[in-house]
């Protein structure tokens, strides 16, 4: 599981600090950016904390977090079209906000 990289890619498409999200899902920015760093593992109500303060629905979330080996009992090519199908999705959530007016709040 790759949450770190779930994170930072949720963070900066929505072009927040870290500070903003850590605020949002009510834990420390230090705590936040071991996460980050891949130097801690969040429980999975942490986990789901910060995804929706990222505005990210949690199964999303945790399917960008998801590693190869974690999708080794599905096809590969159907395992690249779910990440596909994922970004896509946070990309277009992304669009929706900015449209309209503005990213959070």
């Amino acid at each position: 599981m790759n949450v770190d990289q779930a994170i930072r890619l949720c963070r900066t498409q929505r072009g927040v600090s870290q500070s903003t999200i850590a605020a949002w899902a009510n834990c420390s920015m230090s705590y936040l950016s071991m996460l980050e760093n891949n130097k801690r593992d969040p429980t999975l109500s942490t986990a789901a904390k910060i995804a929706e303060a990222l505005h990210v629905p949690v199964g999303l979330f945790f399917v960008l977090a998801a590693d190869q080996d974690e999708l080794r009992g599905i096809d590969g090519q159907a395992a690249d079209q779910l990440m596909q199908s994922a970004l896509a999705s946070l990309r277009a959530s992304d669009n929706m906000a900015a449209q309209a007016g503005g990213r959070y709040g």
